[in-house]
């Protein structure tokens, strides 16, 4: 620790920078940010500059993330850990020369960080980031025209207001719904009132069509029966079209029943074979 302190030259030796009072952090900030721009980057002492002036600052993170605290479903240590980053980028950006407040500088990146956090992961359905930014403009520009028309706004209202199609509002208000997923045993009915009667949206879903397995089956069938010969499609039609038996079968082609069996034996590998390799 001793042989730390004194690679700083004059510069304070602090042992928990989360201790500092807010008040003595600007002070001694600006110390530390002063001479980390003269620091070279990896070594022990630019680590100890940069590391004590996250520490120090670390109130800024938590008073920028109080603002977030209901939204979303984040975390707040996650919030807390993004805002950190913003900071410690702060950090590494800032530059005297400004005559700008660290604090002043470093808050908006804490807040850009953490809103970037939220953008992208509180999105309970992944859309392009362009339909993200889109959602925030259409809910302002709906409480605005709301507001000055006396009612909810029509898509082609707020393409104007936004100077955009009708296309792409509508892509945007479809994109809206991914932002919030709701639980498939959500009651389906109004009020609170009707909550415990209401049917739930599963109880509305349909089952998966047992006969849709056999459709796709039959759809690979088709061009397989094409490929077969004349004699074998004949074969197949009367045993599973007409549901004969082999021996109706055989007397209907002149063939003992041992030979139809052997045939079509033969037609229905070749048919299976076919299935699997599709």
């Amino acid at each position: 620790m001793t042989e730390a302190a004194g690679a700083v030259d004059d510069l304070p030796w602090i042992e928990d920078g989360g201790k500092v009072a807010p008040k003595d952090a600007r002070a001694v900030s600006r110390l530390f940010l002063d001479r980390l721009q003269v620091l070279e980057e990896g070594t022990r002492e630019y680590q100890y500059v940069r590391n004590t002036l996250i520490e120090m600052n670390l109130s800024l993170v938590s008073f920028a993330a109080r603002r977030f605290r209901n939204r979303g479903s984040g975390d707040m240590e996650d919030v807390i850990q993004v805002g950190t980053i913003g900071l410690i980028k702060a950090i590494d950006r800032f530059d005297l020369s400004r005559e700008v407040e660290f604090t002043s500088f470093a808050i908006p990146y804490i807040v850009g960080e953490i809103k970037r956090f939220f953008r992208d992961t509180t999105w309970a359905v992944h859309v392009p980031r362009r339909l993200q930014e889109l959602r925030v403009d259409l809910a302002k520009s709906k409480e605005t025209l709301a507001t000055e028309l006396g009612r909810t706004p029509t898509v082609k209202e707020l393409a104007a207001h936004l100077e955009l199609s009708e296309d792409e509002i509508i892509e945007g208000l479809v994109a809206a719904n991914g932002y919030v997923a709701g639980s498939i045993d959500t009651p389906s009915g109004g009020g609170d009132d009707e909550a415990d009667i209401a049917p739930k949206y599963a109880d509305t879903m349909g089952d998966d069509d047992p006969a849709m397995e056999l459709f796709e089956d039959l759809h690979t069938l088709a061009p397989l029966l094409q490929q077969l010969d004349e004699r074998e499609r004949t074969i197949i039609e009367m045993r599973f079209g007409q549901e004969l038996t082999q021996a109706e079968i055989g007397r209907a082609l002149n063939l003992s029943q041992m030979h139809v069996s052997r045939l079509l034996h033969r037609i229905l590998a070749k048919l299976r074979t076919g299935l699997l390799a599709t």
